[in-house]
């Protein structure tokens, strides 16, 4: 209703005040909820054109709007507001209109550019943890919105399968792995244990054997012994360790850090993985072989974990192809003077004049970074679709620094697409327990907790009963789509950038802001409807003041979604399905429905619950979560 209030001011400009105005004027917001209207108009911006105190200003408007355009049944001016009722007719109009389409709120598929949005994004050395679960959750509700919004979307993910950390599994994997009765040693297959487990459950053992190792060598270093090590090693312990005296506890603990990352580049353990790292780079066949054979692993308990959250992607990436364009690309750089290379053969980039700081691209053994491949990977984006308009990485706000010189250097290497990269950057996800570590394996695993969450839904759902009737399989379904519902509801509710606490017991509570409490108000409704008959046709009749307060809020909802788009942030989706559940449910409770005398209010009732079930539904899977029509 916005719109043609603000056609007619613009066009009767002239004859209202005297002339042309700018249409930024117009100024609406929402009507405050102590004062009667549905829609309020700012007056102060016109007062100036007409000479006159803001209550004649809003007098002469309102009478003029409302001989105008008959939605507009009275109005009201209040200190400088010109507040609007709008007519029955016009709410039970609107809600014909919403009743003809099935994609209510969504664009037309395909109208608007291509965008790519890239989520997940793993490395083959351990399973996916809860981080993943809001990252992967946050990716494709980004995806679909956009998708509702009208842009064609490709779904994307970089699958980190080379490197340093893919060595340090594949090094322990064949050191630390038992053998067996038949001199085989672990696998997913004689194990019984999911691919990616095992893959992290000896990037664990790396870890605890090369913290082992390093520790050794220090007690040999106090005690004088650095038979077999560098004077420049021995004179640097005895720099850090003389540095502890007369300091106190932070700086002394700072120290000993730093004698420990000293020590660690010392281990056998490393060196040997950085050697794999440079032998799998120059692809040595018992190397590659390792690689090929321990990602396969991984790559199965992925796609099973997928599944079981639900999402998909439609194009993959693997850094161990894009590293090389990278390189390549780095190569070209540095002849064309964007890099530049050290004493020691190391590759960098100087961005201190852009207030950052150096950064490497290739180490002096010629093997790359993260940098180098996610250069490559852009690149290999924009080849493989040249019609991108837009490339949204979703990834943790403690990769910000990151991003931000990724994005520079692309610039400084002229590509002009960089400026459409985005980088999505949320919160991280706590646990009452306190932050996780992958490397110490005190990580809460993706597949256990969503395990959790659905048994969690069984129990609930048993104890509040109502299952009767349903099959076995269909029961399942049901404690699934709880489950996974308040999972996903739970992590998207809260704005992306914001770091948030997760508590499992809370996400599927039948009560508050909740996954399952908008299912269950979906549910409610489709019983509803089941009693009270379908292929209804609405007559005109009266909207009461709690049918008029849904209706205004199902209108937002095409808003909702461009508002959700331009902030990447399927939040503002699920607030809005609460706030209409929540206005929904007072309705239910407040008027009646099914034992209605009057047929046209009954029937316009019941069109309206379908219609927010249509909403429910339909907003609930921008967030990737299904609806029960039971439960």
């Amino acid at each position: 209703m916005e719109n043609p209030i603000t056609e007619i001011l613009v066009d009767n400009a002239v004859h209202l005040f005297g002339g042309e105005i700018d249409p930024k004027m117009i100024q609406f917001q929402k009507t405050r909820k102590e004062v009667e209207g549905d829609l309020t108009l700012v007056i102060f911006p016109f007062v100036k054109a007409l000479r006159c105190s803001p209550d004649d200003a809003g007098n002469k408007i309102g009478s003029f709007l409302m001989e105008k355009l008959p939605f507009i049944a009275s109005y009201q001016v209040i200190s400088g507001f010109l507040n609007f009722n709008i007519s029955s007719d016009y709410w039970l109009s609107q809600l014909e209109e919403i009743d003809k389409q099935s994609d209510f709120g969504f664009a037309p598929k395909d109208s608007k550019s291509m965008i790519m949005v890239e989520y997940s994004s793993p490395n083959t050395n351990k399973p996916l943890h809860l981080g993943h679960l809001r990252n992967n959750f946050l990716g494709y509700s980004v995806a679909e919105i956009l998708k509702a919004n009208g842009h064609k979307v490709i779904k994307s993910q970089i699958i980190n399968d080379r490197g340093i950390h893919i060595c340090k599994s594949m090094l322990a994997w064949e050191k630390f792995s038992p053998l067996n009765e038949k001199g085989e040693r672990e696998t997913p297959s004689n194990t019984g244990l999911k691919g990616d487990k095992l893959v992290g459950k000896y990037y664990v053992e790396f870890d605890k054997q090369f913290n082992a190792e390093a520790k050794s060598i220090i007690e040999l270093w106090e005690k004088g012994d650095f038979s077999g090590f560098s004077n420049k090693i021995s004179e640097e312990f005895i720099r850090l360790s003389e540095a502890k005296a007369g300091k106190d506890d932070k700086a002394v603990k700072g120290l000993d850090e730093k004698i420990k990352d000293l020590a660690k580049n010392e281990t056998s353990l490393l060196k040997e993985a950085k050697d794999m790292l440079v032998k799998w780079e120059a692809r040595d066949p018992q190397v590659y072989l390792l690689w090929t054979t321990m990602n396969s692993w991984v790559y199965e308990g992925f796609a099973s974990t997928y599944k079981e959250m639900g999402v998909d992607f439609e194009k993959l990436y693997y850094e161990s192809d894009t590293f090389i364009l990278g390189k390549d690309i780095v190569i070209e750089g540095l002849q064309k003077g964007v890099f530049y290379k050290k004493e020691d053969g190391s590759v960098w980039i100087d961005l201190t004049s852009d207030g950052l700081d150096e950064k490497l691209l290739l180490r002096s053994d010629g093997t790359t970074v993260y940098m180098t491949q996610d250069v490559g990977t852009a690149v290999d984006r924009y080849k493989d679709f040249p019609d991108l308009q837009g490339m949204i990485y979703t990834v943790g706000n403690e990769q910000d620094y990151h991003f931000k010189v990724l994005f520079l250097i692309l610039k400084k290497l002229g590509y002009e697409w960089a400026e459409n990269c985005f980088h999505l950057s949320y919160g991280m996800v706590d646990l009452p327990s306190g932050k996780m570590k992958s490397r110490e394996g005190t990580v809460v695993d993706a597949d256990d907790l969503m395990h959790e969450v659905v048994q969690s839904a069984k129990e609930m759902s048993q104890e509040r009963g109502y299952l009767e009737g349903m099959t076995e399989d269909e029961r399942t379904n049901l404690f699934r789509l709880i489950g996974m519902g308040g999972l996903k509801y739970f992590l998207l509710k809260v704005d992306p950038r914001k770091r948030m606490m997760f508590d499992p017991a809370e996400s599927i509570e039948l009560n508050g802001n909740t996954g399952p409490f908008i299912q269950y108000a979906h549910a409610r409704i489709k019983s509803l409807i089941a009693k009270g008959g379908s292929d209804l046709t609405l007559n005109k009749t009266e909207i009461g003041s709690f049918e008029k307060e849904i209706i205004k809020h199902l209108v937002e909802y095409p808003l909702v979604i461009k508002d959700a788009a331009k902030e990447l942030s399927p939040a503002l989706i699920a607030n809005y399905i609460y706030e209409l559940v929540k206005l929904y449910n007072q309705f239910y409770q407040n008027v009646p429905i099914l034992i209605e005398e009057d047929e046209k209010l009954k029937v316009m009732r019941l069109i309206l619950s379908e219609n927010v079930a249509k909403v429910i539904k339909s907003s609930m899977l921008l967030l990737g979560v299904e609806v029960p029509n039971r439960m």
